[in-house]
């Protein structure tokens, strides 16, 4: 059966393999498709650092980022038979089978076949599969404890395509050495060095005392299942591509990410696809990291990271799904950044959302004194553009940044800005730009930019001490609430933008509603005294006479 990355795009999918796993339309990073065909499953680093496109001639949304990477490979379950299961049943540091193609020895199961292979029982060593390059291999794990003090639980050698099954009602445990030596090729509790499939409606935890919890070098998908991660650096990895498209995934990544693809040598592979599932992440260092993009169209994901929340080192697409970022440094950040459609809510203690890292600038070049030691004042390419969706950020950094330009045409936006001096709910290098939409963003004030001149949708500006938890209104001249917000946290101004905003045209900001307290007054269309007007790129304005970026 053929799988699509999400059911509103008609994609063209590659042959499937001999052993009747299917090629799936993966994600890109806006260069030209090139031919799925799959790298060497080593998956050394063959550039130190990631192709970063400095131009952009598509769009970021989900479609058009998908398109430019190469297929990832998903072994369906329709394209298997648990009829045809070899039992084996594990016992201590050996197996009974009354298959030819598994072996017992010093604790080793060695499957050299291909086929489906029902495991149960318990495991002191390693389940090995060492079968054909052209194999695939199911491995149905029904009632399973393996564990191994020596090295990884699981170790696919070789084959062309793994799959692991959860068997419906069970509860399967893998745990691992407590430590690898650094040229150690299976390093995680479940590693492969082929494409690994999981499937099925039972559990799996993993426990990954010496590295990772699964890894892939090639794709590592994930279409459903109750899997529990807890690992010392990193818990899922696919090299070449990690998706999730279905299952309830509760990871803890102690001192690495929960989500990673790291593919260093080639920029339409290292992607991060999540486009269902439940998944719940608790990382030491970012929630998802992708090489290239990280592209999120359905599903649930909620994150509490050290350092960023959700990563793309290229794009960040948001097509859909319910994101939560309760806990970073930086919420969402890539170089590129488009949200169409989902619900998001981000806490950051630096910036909110981050558009940054297509600079090719040294960092004297980019720090400015606009930022407090971020980036500087030049517009380096970046694009930021928020289309649709339910956005919240609760940032200490700036809210909503671009080191490049800032564009808004659609979307229910909302920025509790930082408490600080130094940083702002909206910035931008290359000016902001706004058409469709509703912008309430809440800041200290003083570090301001509005929208610019190519804004055809209203805005205005409040300076205006407002409390936390306090209710306010943006009323016209007749009294009639155009906007109404709850400030989250204490802040000194307000931006707002939507429809029924005229330029030119006087507006107050109330608390208690119609005939409440007047905190303050806006003319549409210009920022507060001494609070704008500056250099924020084209038609954009920022106070004290520079643009700042982050």
């Amino acid at each position: 059966m053929k799988r699509p990355v999400f059911p509103f795009i008609a994609l063209a999918l590659s042959a499937a393999l001999l052993t009747g796993c299917t090629a799936v339309s993966g994600a890109g990073s806006g260069a030209a498709p090139s031919a799925s065909s799959e790298s060497a499953s080593s998956g050394e680093s063959t550039a130190a650092t990631p192709a970063v496109s400095t131009t952009f001639t598509g769009d970021l949304s989900p479609t058009e980022v998908l398109a430019g990477n190469a297929d990832y490979t998903t072994v369906n379950d329709d394209e298997w038979s648990a009829s045809d299961a070899v039992e084996v049943v594990l016992s201590g540091s050996s197996a009974k089978t009354s298959s030819d193609a598994v072996a017992a020895a010093d604790g080793t199961i060695t499957i050299s076949a291909a086929g489906v292979y029902r495991l149960s029982g318990t495991l002191d060593g390693q389940v090995v599969v060492a079968a054909p390059e052209d194999a695939l291999v199911v491995l149905i794990l029904d009632g399973v404890t393996i564990m191994n003090s020596a090295g990884a639980a699981i170790d696919v050698q070789t084959a062309d395509d793994v799959a692991i099954s959860l068997a419906k009602g069970s509860t399967n445990a893998v745990s691992d050495a407590a430590s690898y030596a650094d040229d150690a090729e299976a390093n995680a509790a479940i590693y492969a060095a082929a494409d690994l499939t999981i499937s099925g409606d039972g559990k799996l935890q993993v426990t990954a005392n010496g590295n990772d919890g699964i890894t892939s070098k090639d794709d590592l998908v994930i279409l459903s299942g109750t899997v529990t991660v807890t690992a010392v650096d990193d818990a899922l990895r696919g090299t070449d591509a990690l998706v999730v498209e279905g299952g309830t995934l509760a990871l803890t990544a102690t001192g690495g990410d929960g989500l990673k693809s790291d593919q260093e040598g080639d920029e339409t592979k290292g992607y991060v696809l999540v486009s269902g599932g439940t998944i719940d992440i608790t990382a030491g260092d970012d929630g998802v990291q992708a090489q290239t993009d990280t592209v999120i169209t359905g599903g649930t994901l909620t994150v509490a990271a050290t350092d960023d929340g959700v990563k793309g080192e290229v794009v960040l697409s948001i097509g859909g799904g319910d994101i939560t970022v309760t806990e970073s440094n930086e919420a969402m950040e890539a170089g590129n950044i488009g949200v169409f459609a989902g619900t998001v809510s981000l806490v950051s203690s630096d910036d909110g959302i981050n558009a940054s890292g297509n600079s090719a600038t040294t960092d004297s070049q980019q720090s400015g004194p606009g930022d407090m030691g971020g980036g500087g004042m030049e517009d380096s390419g970046e694009r930021l553009e928020i289309s649709g969706g339910t956005i919240t950020v609760d940032a200490e950094g700036d809210g909503i940044d671009s080191n490049g330009s800032l564009l808004v045409t659609g979307g229910d936006i909302t920025v509790y800005g930082p408490t600080r001096s130094g940083n702002g709910a909206l910035d931008s290098n290359g000016g902001i730009t706004v058409t469709g939409g509703t912008i309430i963003a809440f800041s200290a004030g003083g570090m301001e930019e509005t929208p610019g001149t190519e804004s055809t949708l209203g805005w205005a500006m409040v300076s205006a001490q407002i409390a936390a938890g306090q209710e306010i209104e943006l009323a016209d001249a007749s009294g009639a609430a155009v906007v109404s917000a709850t400030a989250q946290k204490a802040a000194s101004s307000v931006v707002i933008a939507a429809a029924g905003i005229t330029v030119g045209e006087s507006y107050t900001l109330v608390s208690g509603g119609a005939g409440g307290n007047e905190l303050g007054t806006a003319t549409a269309g210009e920022a507060a005294a001494g609070m704008g007007g500056g250099m924020g790129g084209p038609g954009g304005g920022q106070p004290g006479g520079f643009p700042q970026a982050g």
